[in-house]
């Protein structure tokens, strides 16, 4: 079913340069394990270079970027004692931004972008301080679409997957969804039960088959963990019930 496209498309950068994909990485959003610091990545003090080595979360974040939200987010996993890195994909002047629906195709010039830079950061991650080597690939919204289809690069494999409202599924905002997970890697996939993008709840979700969540797509995985919070809104990862689960999930996956 074709939908109306009443949404609109600014900036026309769509592709990363090296010097602008390698920004992503360096001004990267980086909070060091137990909240030594946080703040850009490449500002790191040298003081405190040999803090305690320990796993690491890389977060793609949503359409609007690193805000207060994914910051809060990386701030509670620190206490946790896990890094967090969030590559900063408006380190691309005039990057390409939407307001939804637009087509398929202008979507997918955005996603482009964000599995360059995710795969960017994972092939750089030796160079973050306090990283002991295990990392947990996770992405929120249009970040969740780069990480459902994360490929890790050689000799780096992730440890596991956390997807933040995206539900892995065909609808408006791909192409085609295109998830791309080891069969035997943990998933937490965290939706809202009436997602306002990718559940039914959207009028112009184009996918009357749609459950709103990844259960179709990772049904015959090994180890996944479905969790809907009722009413919840779509950017819900620093929500405290989604903190439970992903509490339970990296206690579980990194054995801490």
């Amino acid at each position: 079913m074709a939908i109306e496209i009443t949404g609109s498309v600014s900036g026309t950068a769509d592709q990363h340069t090296e010097e602008t994909l390698a920004r992503t990485f360096e001004k990267a959003f980086y909070v060091a394990p137990w909240g030594i610091y946080e703040g850009p990545l490449d500002e790191f003090p040298k003081d405190k270079i040999h803090l305690s080595e320990e796993p690491l979360v890389l977060f793609a974040h949503g359409s609007s970027g690193v805000g207060e939200p994914v910051k809060a987010f990386g701030r509670w996993l620190a206490s946790l004692g896990i890094g967090f890195l969030c590559p900063n994909s408006f380190e691309l002047p005039g990057r390409i931004t939407y307001s939804s629906p637009v087509a398929r195709e202008d979507y997918e010039r955005v996603h482009a972008l964000r599995s360059a830079e995710l795969l960017n950061a994972a092939k750089r991650l030796d160079e973050v301080p306090g990283f002991d080597g295990r990392y947990v690939v996770a992405g929120t919204s249009e970040g969740g679409v780069a990480a459902a289809r994360f490929t890790a690069p050689e000799g780096h494999p992730e440890t596991a997957r956390m997807i933040f409202s995206w539900s892995c599924e065909d609808n408006y905002h791909v192409a085609a969804h295109r998830t791309n997970i080891p069969k035997d890697l943990p998933v937490l996939n965290v939706m809202s039960a009436t997602d306002k993008f990718f559940s039914r709840a959207n009028s112009w979700l184009d996918n009357d088959e749609a459950l709103g969540h990844a259960g179709r797509t990772l049904a015959d995985y090994e180890d996944v963990e479905i969790v809907l919070i009722p009413g919840a809104p779509h950017t819900l990862f620093a929500l405290p019930q989604a903190q439970s689960a992903v509490g339970g999930f990296l206690a579980r996956v990194l054995d801490i």
